[in-house]
């Protein structure tokens, strides 16, 4: 074992000796060095299909799908015991395809993964992103004032609060009417730009407060809207119906050169000079990045850039300025505050809980469980909430972004594999779209979401329940009707012709768990996208990838910079399409043809409706 290290030592060695007289032959010894050892280390590396209790619960799940759910659930000690709650909200997973054997064994899995070690690792912000060198803090952004959470030796709680402050102060003055825009009128209406991180997690939080009694009050006579398509119709309908001289637009990127997000911040900047002046842009536009220096060449004042930094990933970003800027300004820090203490008292619980007992935990290990061990790639989200409406969506993002790979963290490809396809839509929408499949198609794990208080409750006299209670009864039957399902027997004793029967037959045994929220505030929304946040860095631990970096989204936006060039040079040259593969060719040949008259000179000219 030790043969490898020393060779890549003797060339090191070697390098060094030579690098005075032969420094080009100096660097390649050294190159094939670092190439040796990377392969070395590569192939030592441990993954975790190779482990004993990997093995152990391939064998057992053989076991585990012979069992019925209808069996698992007749035993109460073991529905009792998959009951957990924490700080209001109840977890039941009796409905998977689990038993308390399989439950000690995702334990044993989850040690000799490291689990611990790891959540320790991220929290004490160790650069366990290690492709691109960076801690993983999101926890940071809604830790409390006093905390400490390190990052290269330095406390960043206190430069979070920084801009927490900053934003407080900025949202009040804008909304009190003290900051107005250049033609002295209030700012009532904030469109965000951004896109993937910085707009599906925003979306979702300001989706959710939207028919929150206490947010509805402090948002009273405010619109908050999100432009993220490139695609001038979604220009078209955000500022549709808006008024430049009462509108603030909030630009959300890091580097301040996302392709799609800066054509649609220059878009906009577009709009308010022509109706205001270029000059009005700095009353109108403010920023959320890193890079002063572009934002200051864009027009907007340094001083109404809002900074975030590179631990934090675009997909959790939603707690830190590009979340809290935009969603302050509709609703109000105060409010907002409470989003981040929900978020913050799940991050507390997944920190220092014991795993039996640990809601992200239990959550990511049955999630590893039914992709990995039962063969289920996909789940679905149910939020039986209409407030929740944008939440799949972005619990999509975080999923897939984060576990689709296909390498280890090593680099060494992975030989089973890892990440789940999410989707959703709440209740009871859902159950007159998709839940065919669910109850009589292919085998879907299922997460249901259900909130004891609803936002809005109506009664109507004279109806058996509320409209809530309608609701909530079809979340407590659907988790049933999937785990019992309904045999041919049970048919024929309710007569139903022979020739239905087999169309009419449930066969069960279809995993789901429940999330029971006691209200849906914005507390209680900041602690479910935490719960989500911390199960999907559970199940990239125990997968041994990197759930932080996303190298999958860059090949496509580079080929799309060529695609780019040919589509000017070929409207402002004539040039033909080349340097393309044959389809891409004829394609790109047919727009061109096509869209003719898009003039090559591209006047200004801004989307209506």
């Amino acid at each position: 074992m030790d043969l490898i290290p020393n060779l890549v030592t003797n060339l090191l060695v070697l390098s060094f000796s030579i690098a005075v007289d032969s420094p080009m032959e100096a660097n390649r010894i050294t190159i094939l060095a670092i190439s040796i050892l990377d392969k070395f280390q590569m192939a030592s590396s441990t993954l975790i299909c190779d482990t004993q209790p990997w093995k152990e619960l391939e064998a057992h799940a053989e076991d585990v799908k012979k069992t019925h759910l209808r069996d698992l659930l007749s035993d109460d000690e073991r529905s009792r015991s998959m009951v957990v709650e924490f700080d209001g909200i109840q977890l039941d997973y009796s409905r998977q395809q689990a038993t308390l054997e399989t439950r000690e064994k995702l334990f044993k899995l989850a040690e000799v993964a490291s689990l611990k070690e790891k959540i320790n690792r991220m929290y004490n912000g160790e650069h366990i992103n290690s492709t691109e060198n960076r801690s993983v803090l999101h926890v940071a952004l809604r830790a409390p004032r006093d905390a400490v959470i390190q990052n290269d030796g330095n406390n960043v709680v206190p430069d979070v609060w920084n801009v927490l402050d900053k934003i407080k102060e900025f949202s009040e003055r804008v909304r009190s009417g003290s900051w107005v825009g250049a033609t002295g009128k209030e700012l009532k209406d904030v469109v965000a730009v951004g896109i993937g991180g910085s707009f599906l997690g925003p979306l979702f939080v300001h989706t959710a407060l939207q028919t929150d009694p206490e947010a509805i009050e402090s948002a009273r006579g405010r619109q908050l809207r999100f432009l993220a398509n490139v695609d001038p119709i979604d220009v078209a309908r955000n500022i549709t119906g808006l008024n430049p001289e009462t509108t603030l637009v909030v630009i959300v990127s890091k580097t301040f050169t996302t392709a799609e997000t800066m054509l649609n911040a220059r878009t906009l900047r577009e709009w308010i000079s022509s109706a205001l002046g270029s000059s009005a842009v700095a009353k109108h536009m403010v920023a959320v990045s890193t890079n002063l220096t572009l934002v200051e060449k864009f027009g907007i004042d340094p001083n109404n850039a809002f900074a975030f930094w590179d631990w934090v990933g675009g997909r959790y970003s939603v707690c830190s300025a590009v979340g809290v800027l935009p969603l302050s300004l509709q609703y109000g820090f105060s409010v907002i505050e409470k989003f981040l203490k929900g978020a913050s008292s799940i991050d507390q619980h997944m920190y220092s809980e014991q795993f039996e007992r640990n809601l992200p935990v239990l959550l990511g290990l049955l999630s590893v469980w039914n992709v990995s061990f039962l063969g289920y790639p996909a789940r679905a989200i149910l939020p039986y909430s209409q407030a929740l409406e944008k939440f799949a969506p972005h619990i999509q993002q975080v999923s897939m972004e984060s576990n689709g790979k296909g390498v280890s963290i090593d680099g060494v490809p992975l030989p089973f594999e890892a990440g789940e396809i999410d989707f959703g839509e709440p209740g009871t929408n859902g159950q007159h779209s998709f839940y065919q499949l669910i109850h009589q198609g292919r085998v879907i794990p299922c997460d249901f979401i259900g909130v004891v208080k609803s936002q809005q409750p109506v009664y109507l006299s004279g109806e058996v329940v509320s409209n809530h209670d309608e609701l909530m009864s079809n979340f407590f039957a659907q988790p049933d009707a999937l785990a019992y399902g309904k045999t041919s027997e049970q048919l024929q004793k309710e007569n139903v012709p022979p020739h239905l029967v087999p169309h009419k037959t449930f066969s069960g045994n279809r995993p789901s768990l429940s999330l029971l929220l006691p209200s849906l505030n914005a507390y209680n929304i900041g602690q479910l996208l935490a719960i989500y946040e911390h199960r999907i860095a559970v199940e990239g631990f125990i997968w041994g990838i990197n759930s932080f970096d996303q190298w999958g989204v860059e090949l496509g936006k580079s080929l799309a910079t060529q695609v780019r060039k040919q589509l000017n040079a070929s409207r402002t040259k004539g040039e033909p399409v080349q340097g393309f593969n044959f389809s891409t060719t004829a394609m790109l040949t047919r727009y061109l043809q096509a869209s003719a008259d898009v003039p090559a000179d591209l006047p200004t000219r801004l989307p209506q409706i």
